[in-house]
């Protein structure tokens, strides 16, 4: 019963506190067994992504408004469901009696029984309820997938039907377990497993593993990174010798990766501190934080040889990863104009800023490069598999077709 409490736990606060599913998580699995916790992970990060298609079961077969629901009857329900239609290996009892158990703990033995009923119609009919819904517009495929109708229709405009289809399937997936290997050569400490896990030619110093061993990221070895992420760090193409500002650093995944001097800023000063310490942890001399707005540096941060804005977005392309994401996320476009143009102001004529964001609609990606209008170097040439199918110069990496992260990178130059 503890997992299922944790991932009651995570839904909880979630969809009632507005928590990040990531940090409800941490707290809410400590203690639990490497089992428990990954069965929790799986049905808390699964019950949060499939809210939208969950509740349209629950309204449905129960003939109940969620949002007149007590929370706890609602993020019990809610977690039969998803156990119901998407967790094979649990029973359908187990599935109905753990839920009605879950209100009952929550101390409302007023809406057990009503629990109960709901459940056992739930186990009866979601199957078929499920298998009626259609994805053949944007509208019918958020609700068949659960998303928001935005981000159906974004995807469905900029891709094609065929595609948007296939990239909310992958998002539906749990997320690539990715790691970027310290190329610092750190030592390895006593009792540390080596870092080590499948290659892949197309992202140089990227592996994937089915796990991170204890001590890898206390020590300094490796970081979770998805190979679209590595990739974007790769496009700056740093080399030793050269002053190199990353605008929007934490938490450290890029900047750590750069060569070079590296001034890495982030704004929060929360942040900045978790990037001083990622910073330490990879021995990463060469990197400087600063915590500062990046678009009102200090003066004397000027004169760069490259720049990385990896800005803040809606970040669509990662939320296989982040299940919460969906429903809080909010395209940046103004803002990452002003990190750009900030950026180029920074780096020396003859300078190349390059800037990611982890999200794929034109708003964000393409529109940004036109506003600013810098002369655009063309990555595509460099990375022919990740080319952007509309500007060749630019790279689009895609879950559904690469595998990893939905990533746009673009690099650009300052002329004048």
């Amino acid at each position: 019963m503890r997992a299922r409490d944790a991932a009651y736990e995570v839904l909880t606060r979630v969809f009632e506190d507005d928590a990040y599913a990531d940090r409800a998580f941490r707290s809410a699995a400590v203690g639990l067994s490497a089992r428990d916790r990954a069965f929790a992970m799986e049905l808390a990060y699964g019950a949060v992504r499939q809210r939208r298609l969950l509740d349209h079961a629950i309204e449905q077969i129960g003939k109940r408004s969620v949002d007149k629901l007590d929370p706890p009857v609602r993020a019990a329900l809610r977690l039969g469901a998803y156990q119901l239609a998407f967790m094979a290996s649990v029973p359908d009892h187990a599935a109905v009696s753990e839920s009605v158990e879950l209100v009952r703990r929550a101390g409302l033995e007023r809406a057990v029984s009503f629990a109960n009923a709901i459940m056992r119609r739930l186990s009866e009919q979601l199957g078929r309820l499920i298998s009626s819904l259609d994805d053949r517009s944007f509208t019918s495929a958020a609700l068949r997938y659960s998303y928001p109708d935005w981000i159906a229709e974004s995807w469905w405009d900029d891709l094609g039907p065929d595609s948007a289809r296939a990239l909310m399937v992958a998002q539906n997936q749990p997320a690539e377990l990715a790691i970027r290997r310290n190329h610092r050569n750190r030592p390895l400490p006593d009792g540390v497993e080596p870092v080590d896990g499948r290659a892949d030619p197309l992202f140089p110093g990227a592996l994937i593993v089915d796990r991170i061993a204890d001590g890898w990221l206390e020590h300094g070895l490796a970081w979770p990174q998805s190979r679209a992420s590595q990739l974007a760090g790769s496009c700056v193409g740093s080399e030793p010798g050269e002053r190199v500002l990353d605008l929007c650093a934490a938490p450290g995944g890029k900047a750590t990766q750069l060569l070079g001097d590296v001034v890495a800023v982030d704004v929060d000063a929360g942040r900045a501190r978790q990037l001083t310490e990622m910073v330490r942890r990879q021995g990463a001399d060469n990197v400087r934080v600063v915590t500062a707005d990046g678009r009102a540096l200090p003066g004397e941060l000027s004169g760069f040889d490259r720049a990385l804005v990896d800005a803040p977005c809606s970040g669509l392309g990662v939320l296989a990863s982040r299940p919460d994401l969906r429903w809080r996320a909010r395209p940046l476009p103004e803002l990452q104009v002003e990190l750009v143009r900030a950026a180029l102001g920074r780096v020396r004529v003859g300078g190349t800023v390059t800037y990611s964001v982890c999200t794929t609609t034109i708003a964000e990606t393409e529109d940004v490069i036109d506003a600013v209008a810098a002369p655009l170097e063309s990555l595509g040439d460099l990375y022919p598999r990740f080319r952007h199918p509309r500007r060749p110069q630019c790279l689009l990496t895609l879950p559904h077709e690469h595998g990893t992260a939905g990533f746009f990178i673009a690099r650009m130059r300052r002329d004048d």
